[in-house]
């Protein structure tokens, strides 16, 4: 089990940094926003994109992937009855692949709320349809690149668009390919109103990506979720990916919120492998 972080909670630090610290931390790997970036990923050439690459190699750290992905550029949207922003967000979706495996990153997760609800005036189904259309681009171009898309089933409070993770799957289903797959985030699943270590169980060879933090928006157990049953599950069930600590509450301080984040994971490891309860 590999644990990662995303870099947007270490706001103004230099990317190198980042690395290094979380390197000399213990963790595995970061995840990163793009729009800590630039406000798109085709401006950042492909010296850049080699750099990237180059400091995780230095600094001991592997790249997960991307997430946050389509909060800039501005105007992008999955399910929209315009064709012209479909067409561009397809050209996006198709362009991150690009950024994901170039700088040598495995998944890219899609969560994007705003980007994806449906818009009054359609139907869920129209949603749905509008929605695998402009993915199939992307899709196939990870499928090319040896990288893989994680569709991420969020809440009703912040999305209409794929609140269950069984909705995710489905949608995946339909996109038919290897490189479509869902991600698995606690705080999101903590809405759907059964156990997570079921949803897990559930899930099984569907998810390729997990993310590890609290209702309360803070790291893993920085709050009530208990991280022992849920590790336990992704162990029952051969997941071998990141756990990935992604927060919305930085109020303790990046520091902080990294070193006991990783803590709380590693004990809770430490007593999966123990067999504790």
């Amino acid at each position: 089990m590999l644990f990662s972080i995303c870099n947007e909670l270490f706001q103004g630090w230099e990317l190198r940094r980042v690395m290094e610290y979380c390197a000399r931390l213990g963790y595995h790997a970061i995840e990163i926003a793009p729009f800590t970036l630039a406000d798109s990923v085709e401006n950042i050439t492909a010296e850049e994109r080699a750099d990237i690459r180059r400091m995780a190699s230095d600094t001991g750290i592997q790249i997960a992937g991307l997430h946050w992905l389509l909060v800039k550029p501005e105007g992008l949207h999955l399910t929209t009855p315009e064709a012209e922003v479909r067409r561009r967000t397809a050209q996006y979706l198709t362009a991150l692949a690009h950024f994901c495996a170039d700088i040598g990153g495995k998944v890219l997760v899609l969560g994007s709320p705003k980007q994806r609800s449906v818009l009054p005036g359609s139907t869920y189904e129209q949603a749905w349809e509008r929605a695998i259309e402009t993915l199939r681009p992307a899709v196939k171009a990870a499928e090319d690149l040896g990288v893989t898309w994680c569709i991420e089933p969020l809440s009703p409070a912040e999305t209409n668009f794929l609140n269950r993770a069984e909705d995710a799957i489905h949608f995946v289903q339909a996109l038919d390919s290897p490189a479509a797959r869902i991600i698995l985030d606690v705080k999101a699943m903590s809405s759907e109103g059964k156990p997570i270590p079921q949803i897990i169980r559930d899930s099984a060879g569907w998810f390729a990506h997990f993310h590890a933090n609290d209702p309360n928006l803070k790291g893993p157990g920085m709050g009530e979720v208990d991280f022992v049953p849920i590790l336990r599950a992704l162990q029952d069930v051969g997941y071998s990916g990141y756990v990935s600590v992604e927060v919305f509450d930085y109020s303790d301080g990046a520091e902080f919120i990294a070193e006991v984040s990783l803590r709380n994971l590693q004990r809770a490891l430490a007593d999966v492998q123990s067999g504790c309860t």
